[in-house]
């Protein structure tokens, strides 16, 4: 495998933990070049400072307590739901030969992404476009290295913290059929905050039909939905690195009795159910759920789709524990274990209460393995379940008004799937810009950029600046934050009217890597 070099020390929050200890065995990461090799039991960040096992979350836990001693879903500080995505670090993926160019094609996609990814436009010249190419063509270069590279760095920012691992697919290259290359990607949340900590894994799908009607005689661990408990089990390692507790989020693609059956051990499942399932007793799920009384209510901010204005809404909450029955078309042996006969979990019912005329009422059914006993716990649960929409941004951000993944023609086997993993992460990098926004970390520039681009920021930020207070970079310099917001201006956010999203925030580092290639012509 290429060496790989993680960039900065882990960023720690304010307490959040539940467990009292770091986990036992094990490392944090394995970083490569001599940097660092850390042991659970020295607990210390590549920096050398001691990380004390932090306190102060009592998160929730399966009946098996499966994410600490910890029983009770309320947490010392805010609510989940309420929290904001703000993220930290930044991610570089080699040095030497490889490892450079592998710097090169992350700097290059960030700064070009709104012009799409095509490699000649990526290289910005002859030479730029065949250092990328020999780097897409090394066979030394693996999807695997560089999954391992942005995972081990997502590990070094969970100690001490409940994550959040969403998962969901998107489509690469694939025709009207759905047939062609998709990916699935699993990124690593804050439960509290929101903010995005990194990539974890990615799975690649190669669909080529023709297997349809065999899909109730094959074995679960030959079809692709075994991509979702493959998810779960590479979310296992954000537990081993020290995480306080890591809840699986999926939508309704992901409610699948095995993944409810086989789920790893220190591992959450939260899933939008998909299905009327049959429960134990003869009953079914949805109408268990009409029987139970309502609770209490929440009220959300819906947020704008397709058909569908944003809203805040009030959601009347009902929860209660199920047990569900193994569907009638499984059999009893799945491969080498055994599927049992029912699996018990609790459901969250959410639903709209007087929608506006004409629309559709919002409505969440909500299976989990965590338990749920007030409803403290279920607004929590729903909280949760709409940080999902984390992954829908991160998917938004690499498609047409981002990186245009789409459009790529890369050769599949290989270069398209390493560009399309290198996109993957540096669309995160984009998403945390998005998250410091507001500065609320008070990260450092040296987090995403080069010291020597900090003379360049001040330059520009002091000429977007207007005569008003609201047109003032309120940011420190030297901050991620200062950078943010140029990068906001110059996408085209006022100031005035709501927050800067990732589009625009992408479309913003374009245009600063164009200024700051005319600042380095400025002598020539």
């Amino acid at each position: 495998m290429v060496e790989d070099i993680l960039l900065g020390a882990a960023h720690l929050h304010p307490p959040l933990s539940c467990r009292t200890s770091p986990p036992q065995g094990g490392r944090l990461a394995v970083i490569h070049n001599d940097a660092w090799f850390g042991d659970v039991d020295d607990w210390r960040n590549p920096g050398g400072q001691p990380i004390s096992p932090l306190e102060g979350y009592d998160i929730h836990t399966s009946w098996g307590a499966s994410c600490g001693v910890g029983e009770s879903l309320t947490p010392c500080c805010c609510d989940s739901a309420d929290g904001e995505a703000d993220g930290p670090w930044f991610w570089g993926v080699r040095r030497r030969s490889p490892e450079r160019c592998g710097v090169f094609l992350h700097e290059r996609l960030v700064s070009a992404g709104g012009w799409g990814s095509s490699v000649r436009a990526l290289g910005g010249g002859r030479s730029g476009e065949m250092r990328i190419t020999r780097f897409l063509h090394n066979p030394k270069v693996t999807v695997g290295a560089m999954l391992e590279t942005a995972s081990a760095r997502t590990c070094l920012q969970v100690g001490g913290r409940h994550v959040l691992a969403i998962q969901d697919t998107t489509s690469v290259r694939v025709d009207e059929k759905g047939i062609g290359l998709s990916v699935h990607p699993l990124i690593a949340a804050d439960a509290t905050s929101g903010f995005v900590l990194g990539l974890v894994d990615a799975f690649f799908l190669d669909r080529r039909g023709g297997v349809k009607a065999t899909r109730t005689k094959r074995d679960f661990a030959d079809k692709d939905s075994r991509r979702w408990l493959d998810g779960a089990e590479s979310a296992r390692r954000l537990w081993d690195a020290g995480a306080t507790c890591v809840t699986v989020v999926e939508d309704r693609e992901g409610d699948i009795y095995e993944c409810f059956a086989f789920k790893p051990d220190h591992v959450e499942k939260l899933v939008r159910a998909a299905q009327d399932r049959l429960l134990a007793d003869e009953t079914h799920l949805f109408a268990a759920a009409e029987s139970w009384p309502e609770a209490g209510q929440m009220t959300v901010a819906l947020p704008a789709i397709p058909g569908r204005k944003a809203r805040t809404a009030t959601l009347g909450v009902r929860f209660g524990r199920v047990e569900i029955a193994r569907p009638r078309n499984r059999k009893a042996q799945a491969g080498t274990r055994v599927l049992p006969k029912t699996v018990t979990l609790s459901m969250v019912d959410a639903r709209e209460i007087d929608p506006p005329h004409g629309q559709e009422p919002a409505h969440w059914r909500l299976l989990t393995t965590h338990q749920v006993t007030d409803l403290a716990d279920a607004r929590r649960i729903i909280g949760f379940y709409r940080l999902r929409w984390t992954i829908e941004q991160l998917f938004r951000t690499t498609k047409t008004k981002g990186f245009d993944i789409e459009a790529l023609r890369q050769q599949e086997g290989g270069p398209l799937e390493k560009l399309v993993t290198a996109t993957l992460i540096a669309a995160v990098t984009v998403m945390q810009l998005v998250a410091e926004r507001d500065g609320k970390l008070e990260r450092p520039l040296s987090d995403a950029f080069d010291p020597d681009d900090q003379p360049v920021l001040e330059r520009v930020s002091h000429s977007l600046e207007g005569k008003t207070q609201k047109q003032k970079n309120p940011h420190p310099k030297g901050t991620l934050a200062f950078a943010a917001w140029v990068f906001a201006r110059l996408g085209g956010w006022t100031g005035y009217y709501g927050k800067p999203g990732p589009i625009v925030m992408l479309r913003g580092l374009t245009k600063f890597h164009a200024i700051k290639h005319g600042w380095t012509l400025r002598d020539v």
